[in-house]
């Protein structure tokens, strides 16, 4: 699957409304372990790929300022709608921007985000941007948070299974790709690891890893 098939994939499923792996309450792996990333309230945190997630809501509950960014105008909009405010919305070069509050969320593919338009942020929590990426895209998406952030701590989450049971997204992304894709510039630590209950779309068992990055000690 190339990017601009990718794009119109995610596009379809929001027109859908096919929107079975958008959770109602923010994620327990997130509630449980964010606190490791140790960052101060009112830092800046970036979700890439967000789509309407509730993780977003329970950070900003937490003091901290949020940044997403989302293909999907409808995922964007059902947000703010749900929560009952009216965004202000400014167009930004090929993106926009709604924002209320603490958070903002630049809307269009992630690929034109610049570090200039996302300003700096302290901290990355990517749930649904990894794993909903094939490999190609997956290690030209890495690049460019690297480059729009700088290695900032990061809290992950990925999702492995037998990839030859289902095509994906979302896609199976293991250990390997994990470290190879980030060792170079980050400490990398599991946090847990658990399975997912009933199977990946009750098809197939998977599981889910909860990875913390922390920055390399110039002393390594």
């Amino acid at each position: 699957m190339d990017a601009a098939s990718n794009a119109v994939f995610w596009q379809e499923k929001w027109e859908r409304g096919e929107t079975g792996f958008h959770g109602a309450h923010a994620n327990p792996l997130l509630t449980r372990h964010f606190g490791a990333l140790d960052l101060p309230v009112g830092a800046r945190i970036f979700v890439p790929l967000c789509g309407m997630s509730q993780d977003m809501v329970w950070l900003a509950g937490w003091g901290y300022r949020v940044i997403g960014c989302e293909l999907s105008e409808i995922a964007v909009e059902r947000f703010f709608s749900d929560l009952g405010v009216t965004p202000d919305v400014v167009q930004v070069g090929t993106l926009r921007c709604f924002s209320a509050s603490d958070i903002c969320i630049f809307t269009g593919n992630i690929f034109d985000l610049t570090p200039d338009l996302l300003g700096p942020v302290e901290g990355i929590y990517d749930r649904a941007a990894l794993i909903a990426l094939p490999e190609d895209l997956r290690r030209a998406y890495v690049a460019h948070l690297l480059a729009l952030t700088g290695p900032v701590p990061e809290l992950l989450v990925t999702l492995t299974y037998d990839q030859s049971c289902l095509k994906g997204p979302p896609f199976s992304v293991d250990e390997d790709f994990v470290r190879a894709a980030y060792g170079k510039v980050y400490e990398i630590r599991c946090l847990q690891i658990r399975d997912v209950a009933g199977g990946l779309k009750g098809r197939c068992p998977a599981s889910e890893s909860v990875w913390q990055f922390s920055l390399v000690r110039a002393d390594n």
